[in-house]
């Protein structure tokens, strides 16, 4: 790896590249064509790429430059990278993102840092300094995707707020992620994964009777990562249509909410909320998990066949589907007190296997109460070859490749990549282009 020394590098990079001419031609038609050759033809400094090539992937000849740190960018951008972008992760000397210090868990790395960063290159650039901001606005005139999630206003004190960008890049998709918008009372107020949950009501209806709790996964992170790679997706397709960038302002708060639409409708025009129900859903049931012999059962019904069902040919007590207090779904939900001993006393006869078996045969949905260990060697995922290998610091770990890939088109699994490791041949293309 290069050692960074800004002024070293400010010396051998000129900024005097001229300002990218306004597109003052009318847009054209949209079309697949059109989109391939205006990627293909990008000002990006990766150069074209050949669309008809077999192993071609969808964004391949995308260059997208990430200011990211902790989960909502760096996931956004990861999955940019999984379609074949390149993405140049922009990253403190020396420290780099800080959540790669979080945890040791993956062989002395960070978990976090592993999952959401892979297939990028990273380039170290103090960006309080003016000589290495000089080096960032150059790769910016030339990039097609700025992905920023800072802290609120921080953009704009560097000096790369969009309005300030789109001048030297017109074409420039400008998404900015931060945890309640570029606007409003909250704009300014700091944002971490759990508060936001808990803004956003979710803590309200998550965990048993007696206390809230958070869920265990970062998902608001995720959601906000997820509004911004689709969101981008969409943009990089407008932009074919009208040659012009755009500014992307994406809150973890609103990315949240929309995620909590069936319990916010639910509780629509001051009506009762979904009760906290453990790991039972709030309004269906039986949905979750019961007791067998030796173990839980995850079993759930969604209509009155099913229960029916249930019924005779796993419980082996064709009454209960008769029984007034347990006609339909709102009875049983009002009444699961009720019910669940008489599910687990039907299914304390049978071991936590035979019971599944049984619900398999009948037709009715259920599922293993998994814990990590078993998720890495579930048979699924083994079968459908959802793992690989991928090189990192912490030496060759297994990934998974991305859901709904095309079968035509190879998982991309470059490394993970080391603090500043690409500065050498980032800089290099960059003095080039002078």
């Amino acid at each position: 790896m290069l050692p960074f020394r800004s002024s070293t590098i400010a010396s051998r990079v000129s900024l005097q590249t001229q300002h990218l001419r306004s597109a003052s031609r009318p847009a054209q038609p949209f079309t697949p064509s059109v989109l391939l050759r205006q990627l293909s033809s990008s000002r990006s400094f990766r150069g074209p790429y050949d669309f008809n090539a077999p192993e071609s992937r969808p964004l391949e000849g995308v260059t997208v430059v990430a200011l990211e740190q902790v989960i909502s960018g760096p996931y956004c951008t990861r999955q940019l990278a999984d379609l074949g972008a390149r993405v140049i992760k922009i990253e403190r000397p020396g420290t780099g993102d800080f959540v790669r210090y979080h945890d040791k868990r993956v062989n002395g790395q960070c978990s976090h840092f592993i999952w959401t960063n892979r297939n990028k290159e990273s380039l170290a650039l103090d960006v309080k300094k003016p000589d290495d901001i000089a080096i960032l606005k150059k790769l910016l005139k030339t990039a097609d995707v700025f992905v920023a999630n800072l802290v609120p206003g921080a953009t704009e004190r560097l000096g790369l707020g969009y309005e300030t960008l789109k001048e030297v890049n017109e074409r420039l998709i400008f998404c900015e992620i931060s945890g309640y918008g570029s606007d409003g009372p909250y704009k300014k107020k700091k944002a971490y994964d759990l508060l936001v949950q808990s803004e956003a009501g979710l803590l309200s209806i998550t965990g048993t009777p007696n206390d809230v709790s958070k869920v265990g996964a970062s998902i608001a992170d995720i959601a906000a990562g997820m509004y911004a790679y689709s969101s981008i997706m969409a943009a990089l397709l407008q932009r074919a249509k009208t040659g012009k960038g755009c500014k992307l302002d994406v809150s973890m708060l609103e990315s949240m909410v929309e995620w909590m639409g069936f319990p916010m409708y639910y509780a629509y025009g001051k009506q009762p909320p979904p009760q906290r129900a453990g790991a039972s859903h709030a309004s269906i049931y039986p949905y979750g998990p019961f007791e067998a012999r030796d173990g839980t059962v995850m079993l759930g019904i969604q209509n009155e066949r099913e229960w029916v069902i249930l019924c005779e040919k796993v419980l082996g007590l064709p009454e209960l589907a008769k029984e007034e207090r347990f006609k339909d779904t709102d009875s049983r939900s009002n009444n699961r007190k009720e019910l669940y001993p008489i599910i687990c006393g039907a299914l304390s006869k049978y071991t936590a296997g035979e019971a599944v078996a049984k619900l398999e045969e009948a037709g009715i949905a259920n599922a293993n109460l998994n814990d990590m260990e078993a998720v890495w060697n579930h048979p699924q995922l083994h079968a459908r070859r959802r793992f690989r290998k991928i090189e990192s610091e912490a030496g060759t770990i297994k990934t998974m490749i991305p859901p709904g890939m095309s079968a035509e088109v190879e998982p991309r699994l470059d490394p993970i990549p080391s603090i500043g490791q690409h500065n050498e041949k980032i800089l290099a293309e960059l003095n080039a282009q002078d």
